[in-house]
């Protein structure tokens, strides 16, 4: 299968690194034009280099917060239109649900969930008129699978879901798709530096602690490992791509068989 993305331009949120760097260098590597997204300046510059030298697609970048409705409307502002849109910024971390106050589950759901509400409303709309368009919303495992750790974080990642599978039916029968991603265990660079302590200690290797973790923590998967990051860019990829057209409304694991179910 040859993926075609040239003349389409792309828009990754939260893309500097880990999965939506990934994301975005797939996307360019099939010719796709992208935005790389990111809140300092720095790592904007440096993920935009990284992605032009990954593929013929040209990149671009948006330094802004876009856990806001100012950083949004900004990102609109500078790209008014694109093709692609995934909606991959998002936050995580642990917290008892009887220790969380109500600014963090604000947060999430500002970072996680309005992110991608704002940012579908806005660019929707063209991608109907144009007749083409894919939006894409990075979920987890754990919209079906709620860590008793991070509850908060659970819920915001089902909200994601279930606003990927109304959009689907609301674009219906305009040859825009939107769906869900849901990855499992990853080992992306905030795993890999939340490793490195074990990793000196012991000089295993960062895909063996990962799996080791990921076994401890998700017994269940299948696959006894954490995947890659490109594994999980390379679903979202064929999800923005025109051979994907029939796929729309589906929230598409890559979790290394985590859940389940069937």
């Amino acid at each position: 299968m040859q993926i075609d993305l040239t003349g389409r331009t792309a828009i990754v949120t939260g893309s500097t690194g880990g999965i939506g760097l990934a994301i975005a260098k797939g996307l360019a590597e099939s010719g796709a034009q992208v935005v790389v997204n990111g809140r300092r300046a720095p790592a904007v510059e440096k993920a935009v280099r990284a992605v032009a030298a990954s593929g013929t697609g040209q990149a671009m970048g948006f330094t802004g917060d876009l856990g806001t409705a100012e950083g949004c409307a900004a990102l609109v502002a500078a790209y008014p239109s694109c093709d692609i849109l995934i909606n991959n910024l998002g936050i995580y971390e642990p917290g008892d649900f009887f220790e969380t106050p109500d600014t963090d589950w604000t947060r999430f759901f500002e970072v996680n969930v309005m992110s991608g509400v704002r940012l579908s409303r806005a660019y929707l709309p063209g991608m109907e008129k144009t007749g083409w368009g894919r939006v894409v919303f990075i979920s987890s495992e754990s919209a079906f699978n709620i860590p008793v750790e991070m509850i908060h974080y659970g819920f915001s990642k089902t909200a994601q879901v279930a606003i990927a599978r109304g959009l689907a039916k609301r674009m219906a029968g305009t040859r825009v798709t939107v769906n869900s991603v849901l990855p499992g265990p990853t080992l992306s660079e905030g795993q890999a530096e939340m490793l490195k302590p074990e990793q000196e200690k012991t000089g295993h290797s960062l895909e063996q602690l990962a799996a080791a973790f990921t076994m401890e923590h998700r017994p269940g998967s299948i696959i006894r490992r954490a995947a890659t990051v490109e594994e999980v860019a390379n679903m979202v990829v064929y999800l923005s791509s025109p051979q994907a057209s029939a796929t729309t409304g589906a929230a598409v694991r890559v979790d290394g068989g985590v859940l389940d179910t069937i």
